[in-house]
């Protein structure tokens, strides 16, 4: 039991361990993450020749800007350190794909004088944007057709002038989960400014289109209602005639979805799926016949989760695959057949794309020392093409590797481990684990610094940071995400407690100093743990986290998703159980020092679960507990102020009773007037 090994992430060159170089000055700090640039969406010129991308640029509050969500800005790359900013005053930006000419870039945006998100145009050789469309409601997505004429998106009709009136009036009454405002594909002649588009009549809500390289057939993914459960746990992907609207197939898969790509005859879609309806991810890949629907799973017990797509030629395709805690480039022939996989060597892919005609292959990677930036090359070898944070250079890193041991039960249980440099003092490190939600997801041996994950910020304050992979969690395969399956939590947070044995076994962490925060999910197993195991943990941040399974069934916005992928029966099958697994129930004796917190505008764990949590070990508990919200943030914040304040909390709380004198909990204020230097203004 509990028998460490360490190992390096699968294919990741920046390895392990990876030390400070001898130029780096000062660690990554919490301030440092305003400052940070990352690299989201990709897409290759139709000549091979150039990459468009947008970049994530956050609100720098500490250093005085306005607070807000991250802004975007649109470039084009054309090889190693050349990039050209092309867009860089919008709020927003999404949707940037080359025009099917290559001469411009379109994108969504909103900007002054728009009711929503509209299309918009800028030239490749320079000038300004235009906007090219606008819909009634909002554009959600889109796709230009190879003529350069034709648009599809889908949108939502058109607000009712009398439904707006009696809402100016007042009436705003909601009647809860049969509000519909169902999305439309619509089609549009983008050579024609007076032609109405023309919406199609599908069968439910659309979310999602591709379109085949021939522009004949649309793929449409299409839920009954707009329900979120539905949308995880109904939708389907829909082969759909472009000229008329029709439905050509259905392609009648059971549980989640994920993207799709037709062959490049248009015979065929690839899709990615979960392998059945208890499947709690879509990660398995599929091929259809586009005429029939008929499917089938490919490499469905591969131990990986596949997570992008794209056609190499008609009988062959190329995959992004998680596997372990890294990515590797795998391609199938259609029958199911492994061709080659490459472990992707410059760090872990999270997105791509590629050019099937030139074999120019573009995706955005993350490493230890850098988020997301461009890479391109081909399917065998990869070259860095941006850096947009130069600054990093300068950061002393902590040493990042892959911790992997054996659970109470024999399964293999494996995280990444962060520490401060050097070895590890007499007895441990003080230690901060990161739980991930989900728990269909995974820790990747890459970036894994945020305001929710202190990663080299906890390490340069003498912190080991363990983000463990715990069973239910991706990455592994279908059996390994189902072993959470009717105990949930189970033997699934017990991993959490044996990673303690075995951190501490080999010398690396204080069994008596671990702290442990994590969101949605992952604060669910923070609560666990500061409750059902709180002999294990000195402190505990939950955040956004299940508390009370029978009350988060009757609030939450996936009841049906939280039966059939996780829990596996209703609570009133077994009321008893969903009682006995919540961190509620046990929470009478905590010693666990515990800072609650909660965005006030979540839907998909309500607010009331941690109020409950709150108010029943402040009436039970001689533990100091704390309950602090965030007006206007949801599952997780995204205003980059919400941000820094919940890191400094967390960071307070942690160094307080992990390093500190512990006892009574740090003061409930922030010293964010010196921090942000206010008083040096006055």
């Amino acid at each position: 039991m509990n028998r460490p090994l360490f190992t390096g992430a699968l294919g990741v060159a920046a390895a392990v361990a990876l030390g400070a170089p001898s130029f780096a000055q000062e660690p990554l700090t919490l301030e440092d993450l305003f400052e940070i640039r990352q690299v989201s969406g990709v897409d290759i010129s139709p000549d091979g020749e150039q990459v468009a991308f947008t970049l994530s640029v956050p609100r720098n509050v500490v250093a005085g800007e306005e607070d807000g969500a991250p802004r975007a800005e649109l470039y084009v790359a054309s090889g190693p350190d050349a990039a050209r900013l092309y867009v860089s005053d919008e709020s927003y930006i999404s949707g940037a794909h080359w025009s099917p000419q290559g001469d411009g870039l379109t994108y969504l945006t909103r900007r002054d004088g728009d009711t929503g998100s509209a299309l918009y145009e800028i030239p490749v050789d320079g000038g300004q944007a235009r906007r090219i469309f606008a819909h009634d409601a909002s554009i959600q997505s889109y796709v230009i057709a190879p003529d350069g004429e034709t648009l599809f998106f889908i949108a939502r009709d058109k607000a009712d002038p009398v439904q707006s009136e009696l809402r100016d009036r007042g009436f705003m009454a909601n009647v809860y989960e049969e509000n519909d405002v169902f999305s439309h594909v619509w089609r549009a002649d983008l050579s024609d400014t007076d032609a109405e588009p023309v919406r199609f009549d599908l069968p439910g809500h659309a979310s999602s289109l591709v379109l085949s390289e021939d522009g004949s057939r649309l793929a449409v993914a299409l839920a009954p209602t707009t329900l979120v459960d539905d949308s995880l746990m109904e939708r389907q992907w829909h082969v759909v005639n472009a000229a008329n609207g029709s439905v050509v197939s259905t392609i009648e898969t059971e549980g989640k979805i994920g993207m799709a790509a037709f062959s490049p005859d248009s015979a065929r879609l690839a899709f990615i799926a979960a392998a059945d309806r208890a499947d709690p991810t879509a990660g398995t890949l599929h091929v259809a016949d586009a005429a029939s629907g008929e499917f089938r799973a490919l490499a469905r017990d591969a131990e990986q989760h596949v997570s992008q797509l794209a056609w190499i030629d008609r009988d062959s395709i190329l995959t992004v695959a998680s596997v372990g805690t890294g990515t590797a480039l795998v391609e199938y022939n259609i029958n199911g057949r492994e061709e080659r996989r490459t472990p992707t060597e410059a760090g872990v892919i999270s997105a791509m794309d590629y050019d099937r005609d030139d074999r120019v292959l573009a995706t955005t990677i993350h490493a230890a020392t850098h988020p997301r930036e461009l890479f391109v090359g081909d399917r065998r070898r990869l070259s860095q093409w941006t850096d947009h944070n130069p600054q990093l250079a300068n950061i002393a890193w902590g040493d990042q590797r892959v911790f992997e041991f054996e659970a109470r039960d024999g399964e293999r249980i494996e995280g990444v481990l962060v520490t401060p440099q050097g070895d590890a003092p007499q007895g441990g490190w003080p230690m901060i684990m990161t739980v991930h939600g989900g728990p269909e997801a995974h820790d990747s041996n890459g970036w894994v610094n945020g305001y929710s994950n202190l990663g080299h910020i906890g390490a340069g304050q003498g912190f080991a940071v363990f983000y463990p992979n715990y069973r239910g969690s991706t990455g592994r395969g279908e059996r390994f995400a189902k072993l959470d399956h009717l105990d949930a939590p189970g033997e699934e947070f017990w991993d959490l407690v044996d990673a303690i044995g075995a951190l501490s076994e080999a010398g690396i962490v204080d069994a008596d100093r671990v702290g442990i925060t994590g969101g949605s999910y992952g604060g669910f197993a923070s609560a666990w743990a500061a409750t059902v195991a709180s002999e294990h943990f000195a402190a505990a941040a939950p955040f956004v986290a299940l508390t009370d399974l029978i009350s988060f069934y009757g609030t939450t916005e996936i009841p049906i998703e939280m039966v059939d992928v996780h829990f596996m029966q209703p609570p009133w099958a077994d009321w008893m159980n969903y009682l006995e697994h919540s961190p509620t129930y046990h929470a009478p004796g905590s010693t666990t020092p515990t800072l609650i917190l909660h965005g006030e505008a979540d839907t998909r764990v309500d607010t009331s679960q941690s109020f409950i949590l709150y108010r029943i070990m402040k009436q039970t508990s001689d533990a100091p507990v704390r309950l602090v919200t965030y007006p206007g943030e949801g599952h997780g914040n995204r205003r980059a102020a919400a941000q820094y304040d919940y890191g400094l909390r967390v960071q307070r709380w942690m160094t307080h009773y992990l390093m500190g004198e512990g006892g009574e909990p740090p003061a409930p204020e922030l010293d964010l007037a010196e921090r942000l230097g206010l008083n040096d203004a006055e």
